[in-house]
């Protein structure tokens, strides 16, 4: 009696925690496209990651909580950050066309998450708890995850890690900017310098006359 009561206190615990996350989740969402400053919305999307992260959590899947945590939050956003405040975005005309778009969009995101909400019901009815799989209590879930993943889907992994490093490129890229003040030396163009691009004797004719040589004597008489 006493482990039912337990048990279901756990599963109030769980499910208030849960809507307290989603809560949290789908506003800092909205505040990502509706906040005035772009570093505002970064920030409110870090929100959203680790909010997103506690769901994951109370599902039991620690490794993706800690990998969303520790990837996205930890770098992805960082990066984001860092290339929002070097390039300094205006988004006055961005707001300004969302504002605009926003009854359509509106329309098309309650059609997608209608959608989603079909799919998703349909494959959750007369779902049963998964029977743990052999092993998994000695070796744990994200260790059963690390080989599933660098077995079956190591292929996909792969193209992955080159599409991150294709934007991290592509980040490098947009940041990149040359300095017009600096002075800098072409070895090359040293190299293919003549004597005549270095040296020109010009004659230019004297804008003041040279003294006569009475007034050179009598300024040398007067000294």
């Amino acid at each position: 009696m006493t482990g039912g009561l337990l048990a279901g206190n756990r599963m109030d615990i769980t499910t208030a925690l849960f809507f307290v996350f989603s809560a949290v989740l789908l506003g800092s969402a909205f505040r990502v496209i509706t906040a005035k400053s772009t570093v505002h919305s970064a920030l409110f999307l870090i929100l959203s990651f680790f909010s997103a992260s506690c769901l994951w959590m109370l599902l039991k899947a620690e490794f993706l909580a800690i990998t969303l945590v520790l990837v996205y939050i930890g770098a992805v956003m960082v990066l984001f950050l860092f290339v929002v405040m070097m390039l300094d975005f205006e988004s006055t005309a961005v707001r300004e066309s969302i504002w605009k778009h926003l009854p359509v969009a509106s329309l098309v995101g309650a059609l997608i998450a209608l959608e989603i909400a079909a799919v998703l019901m349909g494959g959750f009815r007369g779902v049963e708890n998964a029977p743990e799989i052999a092993g998994m209590a000695q070796f744990g879930n994200t260790k059963l995850l690390g080989i599933e993943i660098y077995t079956n889907y190591l292929f996909p992994l792969q193209i992955a890690a080159v599409l991150l490093l294709v934007a991290i490129i592509a980040a490098i890229a947009l940041t990149l900017r040359g300095r017009k003040d600096s002075r800098h030396q072409d070895a090359s163009q040293q190299v293919k310098v003549k004597k005549a691009d270095r040296l020109r004797i010009v004659k230019v004719a004297p804008t003041v006359e040279a003294p006569s040589v009475a007034a050179a004597d009598k300024n040398e008489g007067a000294a």
